[in-house]
């Protein structure tokens, strides 16, 4: 007899407590093997089209116990297969990579492997997990957790700075921010460490049950190799992609997650990310990673984010933009950010224009929506 995935809908922000009563419960019967879940994200557009992916009506692959749509960032998402081996091995690793269990804080959407893991790490601690309200200070939330008790949080990088600006010292209470998601700043990563934040950067996915290596430190049972790109095994690996044996072919091979992501490893085994191996804007015939476009804005006193792409351009092939959201008082432009980008990355980085955001528009995971973004910057030219 087949099993049927049960679907769960993620909370609204604006009513994020609500995880207790229902994501929590759910998850903890899929880790146990009675309950194959998806949590879908808030909102009926992102529901309805993790809906299509999952196609709930159709029998689940054996050995399933939790699916999760990707975000599909630079793509269509996936419904990535995962058991509830791959989630407890992941949850024990990172434990004691960090020093040991403890109470996790949830500040993450429960629709995507990052806010799931952070209750799968709770679960293994046997705690209850304490959850962060829309619109409520670090410091009211954290001190919800047990006093006496190893205090964890996880985040991506566009909280880390948020908080880094508001709430230093609520951050510098907790014994590791874990940092993933999207590629952090070295920038960012200093200025947390000078304040006293323990942060411990993340790379991982949904296929890896979330993140593998920890400041470019494989976890416990995780090996890293790189060719066309990097490449991961261990017991955290999911099975494949719910309905889609062609594309589990191609990215599961010999015990082995082809991540698509380019990297290198030092002598010491250490990995560094380089991004996407297809995110690469060429303009003029010059390879520029919108990754470096973005970090080097960042570091600006006039930005406070930042997201670049490429878009045609008859003379360039592509022609470098960026979208920007201004610091406190500031509003930048392109004479000034300009020479910024060119005398750190060259000329060729240079954005060609520029576009002023309110804020970074986001997916349901928390990652920048960088297809909207590319769209904005489209309409606007």
């Amino acid at each position: 007899m087949h099993r049927q995935l049960t679907l769960v809908a993620a909370p609204p922000p604006e009513a994020a407590a609500a995880v207790l009563t229902t994501v929590w419960p759910a998850l903890l019967r899929s880790l146990d093997g009675d309950g194959p879940l998806a949590v879908l994200p808030a909102g009926t557009g992102p529901a309805d089209a993790a809906r299509a992916v999952l196609r709930p009506d159709q029998p689940l692959e054996p050995g399933t116990d939790l699916v999760v749509v990707t975000s599909g960032s630079t793509g269509t998402g996936k419904g990535v297969l995962l058991t509830a081996a791959a989630l407890r091995a992941s949850a024990a690793a990172t434990a004691d990579r960090l020093g040991g269990p403890g109470s996790w804080l949830l500040a993450l959407p429960t629709s995507a492997i990052g806010g799931l893991q952070v209750l799968v790490r709770t679960a293994l601690a046997g705690r209850e997990p304490a959850v962060l309200g829309r619109g409520e200070s670090l410091a009211t939330a954290a001190a919800r957790l047990p006093a006496g008790d190893r205090h964890y949080v996880a985040l991506v990088p566009t909280q880390l700075r948020r908080y880094l600006a508001e709430e230093p010292a609520a951050l510098a209470t907790f014994d590791a921010v874990l940092i993933g998601g999207a590629a952090t700043d070295p920038a960012l990563l200093a200025a947390a460490r000078a304040a006293g934040v323990r942060v411990r950067t993340a790379y991982g996915m949904s296929e890896t049950a979330s993140g593998c290596v920890y400041d470019g430190v494989p976890l416990a049972g995780v090996s890293v190799r790189v060719a066309d790109g990097i490449e991961v095994s261990g017991p955290v690996l999911a099975s494949g992609y719910r309905l889609d044996p062609a594309g589990t072919a191609a990215a599961f091979r010999d015990g082995w997650f082809r991540t698509r992501d380019a990297g290198t490893l030092d002598d010491a085994g250490r990995l560094t990310v380089h991004g996407r191996l297809d995110d690469v804007v060429i303009s003029g015939g010059v390879n520029v990673s919108p990754a470096a476009v973005e970090a080097a804005l960042r570091e600006h006193p006039s930005v406070a984010d930042a997201v670049v792409t490429g878009l045609p351009d008859p003379e360039w092939g592509q022609r470098v933009v960026a979208a920007v959201v201004a610091a406190p008082g500031a509003r930048p432009d392109l004479a000034e950010l300009r020479p910024w980008v060119s005398a750190r990355l060259g000329a060729a980085a240079a954005p060609r224009a520029l576009t002023l955001l309110d804020a970074v528009p986001t997916l349901h995971t928390g990652k920048p929506d960088r297809r909207a973004v590319q769209r904005t910057l489209g309409e606007s030219q």
